[in-house]
């Protein structure tokens, strides 16, 4: 392990990047698409939010199942069955020219995904504990940096050939992942005479233990902190006097520095976690996420604004990495397929329920005070995560998995 855990890493971060880039290249069009080439000439706002949710929705509630699958079979079956199947499922939507048919092509991408929980699944496992921390901290920027590049391929796409071009390239990318997967990822030391365990014996397990289930929480939340803002950002730039006409592309780098500070920042807080402590890390994340959030009520201008947003991306970095590794800590290796098949799911329902509720909230009240709400939200978190001790209570629960003991820490 200790030779081929740097070379998974690699080996996965370039698998989830290319992932992560193969869906995000159709953001950028998906209204265009379901207008000008499948024909909805009517609610097409709703249409947008139906086919964009759906993905999210049907994955939640999949992401359980597969993990199960996981922790029986390997992980490395699961990368490979999702990386073909969306790469097919990509291939097929170029062909698609009925609404209706798209979104169940939407749904069956929901439902046979699963390429990065397995990935992140695999580095938790074969990987040192001493480097867990630091190898989950890079693997989060691969998302991060496939989000930043796959709007720009498929804009780039879209101008110089059409938006059905752009399905093509996702397939293409994403079947690159899947190959990878096959010829390069290595799972060592996998026992698989253990019995399959069923979905719902899985979430009593995680439910008896209040540490993880504290840390699906904050997965979900830091999650929805971003996408809560999706939809208002177009509309608060124009407010702040950007023309119409280059809203699109300002909304885009706005939202696009968050990623890009991930990219930067993620590591750092990852080798000081695993010095200081990943509990220091979340609290001071969620805290400089909450003051970012705050601060950006008081700005008009989309330079400081950028500016801004891009201050509160460098703390966010620290705080999923951190959960994902106090998720190793506080997870028996052997439910750790199945622990982050309900972390994606915790997550995919906090991608859906952002853009939804962060636009209810435009329509009712100012936006530049969803900021507000949101940076509360993430200060009573931090202020939660330290009163609630949960360093301590992860701390106790690995040494209990040290000792080869089992214990339950309810009100503890």
């Amino acid at each position: 392990m200790q030779f081929s855990w740097k070379r998974n890493l690699i080996v996965l971060w370039v698998g989830v990047f290319f992932c992560s880039t193969a869906y995000s290249i159709s953001i950028p069009f998906l209204s265009i698409f379901l207008s000008d080439q499948l024909g909805v000439t009517s609610h097409l706002e709703i249409w947008s939010g139906v086919s964009f949710g759906i993905t999210f929705l049907a994955s939640a509630l999949i992401s359980p199942y597969w993990g199960s699958l996981a922790d029986k079979y390997g992980r490395k079956p699961m990368l490979i069955r999702s990386g073909f199947s969306l790469a097919a499922l990509y291939l097929i939507n170029f062909f698609v020219h009925d609404p209706y048919v798209f979104i169940i092509v939407r749904i069956f991408q929901g439902l046979l995904a699963g390429f990065v929980p397995a990935a992140i699944a695999m580095v938790a496992t074969n990987t040192p504990e001493d480097k867990t921390g630091y190898a989950l901290s890079i693997m989060s920027t691969a998302g991060a940096t496939g989000s930043i590049i796959g709007p720009l391929i498929g804009g780039v796409v879209s101008f110089y050939s059409s938006n059905r071009s752009a399905f093509l390239f996702s397939a293409v990318i994403v079947l690159v992942s899947a190959l990878i997967a096959t010829f390069f990822a290595k799972e060592e030391n996998y026992d698989r005479s253990a019995p399959r365990s069923h979905v719902r014996d899985d979430i009593r397990e995680a439910a008896a233990n209040p540490a993880f289930m504290t840390l699906l929480m904050l997965a979900g939340l830091a999650t929805f902190s971003v996408m809560i803002l999706e939809p208002l950002l177009p509309i608060y730039l124009l407010d702040m006097g950007i023309s119409r006409n280059s809203a699109s592309l300002s909304s885009g780098i706005v939202f696009s520095a968050v990623g890009i500070a991930t990219v930067i920042m993620a590591p750092q807080w990852g080798r000081l976690g695993s010095r200081k402590g990943f509990g220091f890390i979340l609290f001071i994340g969620l805290v400089g996420g909450g003051i970012g959030n705050i601060l950006q009520y008081f700005v008009s201008g989309y330079v400081e604004f950028a500016i801004l947003r891009f201050a509160y991306g460098l703390f966010y970095a620290g705080v999923l990495p951190s959960v994902n590794a106090m998720i190793v800590q506080v997870i028996d290796p052997g439910f750790r397929g199945r622990a982050f098949g309900l972390n994606q799911a915790a997550t995919q329902l906090a991608t859906m329920a952002g853009p939804i509720i962060g636009g209810l909230l435009g329509a009712f009240i100012p936006i530049r005070w969803v900021f507000v709400i949101n940076g509360v939200m993430l200060l009573v978190a931090a202020v939660l995560v330290k009163t609630r001790k949960l360093e301590a209570k992860v701390e106790a629960v690995e040494a209990t998995h040290a000792s080869g003991q089992t214990v339950t820490l309810e009100n503890s």
